[in-house]
This record gives structure tokens, sequence and C-alpha cells, in this order.
């Protein structure tokens, strides 16, 4: 089986803007807020559909219903939805104040755990990140704030640098500062508990639902910094968890095939600078693209300039 590159699913959103047309080179709606590109998912609602090839037209769903232990590898429990949603980000505007429920109180709020990372592709000078709250800060503190509606100074906050990957656990209370381009990938969840949205309107002119009461039940509260991890030399582990794990790479151009072996996982290859060719399939996997690795097939990639991956594996 080939790799697999999906079309992407656009989503409107109040923070968003162009650059993925302007830097990614898509073709999105002209003149709307364009937040989010999902490259690829398996939800009820949200289905990537296969783009060219022995495959094009089928969802990813219909695809795993078919040849589930082909793409997933022999423990593959038939009718588990992919575990793991890739979107990229286009934060023209700062993003809510957020969380997501870790797995402990997630079932008792009806929602999802997610756990995540950010590659920041790019960012605008003095761009942020807000992650967790500062030092010293109880839990206590953080709802007297937010009964105050003075939660901003307890935010703790970092400049961006492109390059910059980030790994944010369930419970993380954070949020993404306008100027910033990231890839994000994540467990397959959906669900946001929003606590602070900077006393703006969303795109119908209507205040957005905010969840205190959930926030509360899921924040961890954690005194030590979220750092970011960088790509050193040609390879480096940037994420190392239950869920995932993400490596990135730098390749040269004109130089032995990076060999991805078929039977130990399956993968996903994202593309953040340069472009790739899969010498067995010959594939092309350019800036942007994610595409996926089955676990029945090896890939050999190429790169004819400077090119930097990423690979999830392990989930």
């Amino acid at each position: 089986m080939n790799p697999l590159i999906f079309n992407p699913i656009y989503k409107e959103r109040v923070w968003g803007g162009q650059k993925l047309a302007t830097r990614l080179g898509r073709t999105i709606p002209n003149h709307r807020p364009i937040g989010e590109s999902w490259e690829i998912v398996d939800r009820e609602d949200d289905q990537s559909v296969v783009v060219h090839g022995t495959h094009q037209g089928k969802t990813l769903k219909q695809l795993l219903e078919s040849y589930g232990a082909e793409i997933m590898g022999p423990s593959y429990q038939t009718g588990a939805p992919f575990p793991i949603l890739v979107k990229w980000l286009d934060c023209k505007d700062t993003l809510s104040v957020q969380v997501h429920p870790p797995k402990s109180v997630a079932a008792s709020l009806k929602g999802e755990p997610k756990t995540e990372n950010w590659y920041i592709l790019e960012n605008e000078p003095q761009a942020q990140l807000y992650l967790g709250l500062v030092p010293n800060t109880s839990k206590d503190d953080f709802s007297t704030a937010l009964e105050n509606n003075q939660i901003e100074p307890l935010l703790a906050h970092t400049e961006t640098q492109a390059g910059d990957s980030y790994f944010i656990e369930s419970g993380t209370l954070h949020a993404i500062g306008g100027g910033n381009l990231i890839l994000e990938i994540q467990q397959n969840s959906d669900t946001t508990y929003r606590v602070h949205d900077w006393n703006r309107l969303g795109l119908d002119g209507q205040p957005r639902q905010l969840h205190p009461e959930e926030t509360v039940k899921s924040l961890i509260v954690n005194d030590l910094p979220i750092l970011p991890a960088r790509i050193e030399a040609s390879q480096t582990i940037l994420a190392d968890c239950p869920h995932f794990r993400i490596t990135g790479l730098h390749l040269d151009g004109h130089r032995e095939p990076l060999v991805l072996p078929a039977q130990e996982s399956p993968r996903l290859i994202h593309v953040t600078q340069g472009q790739v060719t899969d010498t067995l399939s010959q594939q092309r996997i350019q800036l942007g693209d994610t595409a996926l690795q089955p676990y029945c097939s090896e890939m050999q990639l190429v790169a004819d300039q400077p090119s930097t991956l990423l690979i999830t594996d392990r989930f």
C-alpha cells in the first residue's frame, strides 16, 4: 500500500488569517479568517479523504474498515478510530485561554483528553505562547482570579521562535498568541474548555461560550516551565509520550535515502521545509503535507533540496 495523503479540511475561526495561502500555497476562501486546516482526522463529523492513487475518494474511516491491520499493524482493534489528529493553525490573533481535560476527569465531564505538540513554522516578532500559570500560583489562586476576571496576570508566557517545538499535556492551561503559524499534532480529541476569550466576539457577533467550572476541574498546576525542544544536528526526538512520539529530522539534498522500514509502526511524515520523494512509490511530499505511511509498507525518502521533516509514530 502506497503512502496516503488526504484533502485538508479548512475551518473558519475568529482568530484565523490567510497564511495557509501565502505561506503554504493553499487555495482557501479569500478574505475569510481560516484558522485551521485539518490534515488528517477520523471523527464522526470530519473525515479525511484520500487525494489521489488507488484509494482516491475513500475516507480514512473506510480505509481502516477495509485495511485496518495493513495500515495500523496486527494489534489494531477493528472499529477503533485513527488515534491522531493533525492540524495547521494560522493564529492571526490570539486564541482563547483554554484547557483540555486529563484522562482522570475527562469521562466525568463527558469530554476527551487531548495531549498535543506544537511546532512553530513561522512567527511574527514578539509572538507569544501562554503556557501554564506563573510560579507559585495555586488552583485556589486561579479560582479567585477567575471570579474577579483577573486571570491574565497569572498566565505564564514566552516569545516563540521558528523551529521551537512545545509538548503540552492534557490539563495544562494554554493559549496561542497572534502571529504564530503552527503544526499541531494531537490525540484524536475535540474537547476544549475556554476560560477567557480576551473580551471579544465570535464570528456570529456574540461572545463565545466559556467553561469556567470544567476548566477548574481539568486544570493541573505545575510550577515547572514548559520549554521548547529544537532539532539538533540531523535528528532529535521532540516529544515522546504514551500517545505518540515525534522525531524531527534535517535532510540534506542528494544524500542516501532515509529508509523507514515496514512492520515497525504506522508513521505520519510532516514536511516543514523543502520537499521529499518516496523512491518506492514516487510519491512527492511537499511543504505543509502530512503523509500516512501504512504499517505494511516501507518508504525511502530522498530530498532534492535541504528539507525538514517531523515523523510521528508509536501511536
